[in-house]
């Protein structure tokens, strides 16, 4: 069996287990293919995988085009800028860095469906992290209500690298937490469901807090 095939299937059950353990709903299992070949991700759809995730609009072009007549379910991840838009965002079924009320105006001009998004929120407040602000959230998604060709399913995050379990589990139970607030107190808000947070380093606290999906990437392709 390849490393890939044991890797997919020791991730799978790991997950399912913590997911148990927690007595947490099992979320989507992302495979963020940006630094994997053609051959890599055809290996990973042939067991199964059908979530990927890349973050450069040019490599997601060329490996969209080579899955074009599949069932893959694309996720974009990590900052876009404005000018890409046009380009991809009617390519990807979901969206994970809305981070920015300009960003929302460009989707909203280009696409030509509904978008699945999630905004992305600094919780960490680390000066490197793209994000909204916390207290920036409800005015962000009061202001994007009426943008018809964007719906906000839920959150995204991501914990500083390096941090401790513990850390981890403050961050994505924060993240929780203000999703349920403003569902809580905005009826109108009763699409922000999911939660987008955990990566191959922190995805224990975040099926512990609840997330939605994970986006794991270097465990996929550790040798």
């Amino acid at each position: 069996m390849s490393s890939l095939a044991d890797n997919y299937r020791h991730l799978k059950e790991r997950i399912q287990q913590i997911s148990q353990q927690y007595q947490q709903k099992t979320p989507t299992l992302i495979c963020v293919s940006k630094t994997a070949n053609l051959d890599q991700m055809e290996e990973l759809y042939q067991l199964g995988v059908r979530d990927f995730a890349e973050n450069r609009p040019q490599v997601f072009q060329d490996k969209y085009q080579h899955f074009a007549h599949s069932d893959v379910i694309w996720h974009y991840i990590g900052s876009l800028q404005r000018r890409p838009v046009k380009d991809i965002i009617n390519q990807v079924d979901y969206f994970h860095a809305l981070d920015r009320l300009k960003l929302a105006k460009e989707i909203q001009k280009r696409a030509d469906r509904p978008i699945k998004s999630f905004v992305q929120v600094n919780i960490s407040g680390e000066a490197s992290k793209s994000g909204l602000n916390p207290h920036e959230l409800v005015d962000f998604l009061n202001a994007i209500k009426d943008f018809d060709k964007i719906l906000p399913i839920g959150l995204m995050t991501m914990a500083p690298k390096g941090a401790s379990t513990e850390s981890c589990l403050e961050i994505f139970q924060a993240l929780r937490n203000l999703r349920d607030q403003i569902q809580q107190n905005d009826p109108s808000q009763s699409s922000l469901t999911e939660l987008s947070m955990g990566m191959s380093a922190d995805f224990v606290p975040a099926i512990q807090a609840g997330t939605s999906f994970l986006r794991i990437g270097s465990a996929f392709f550790a040798e």
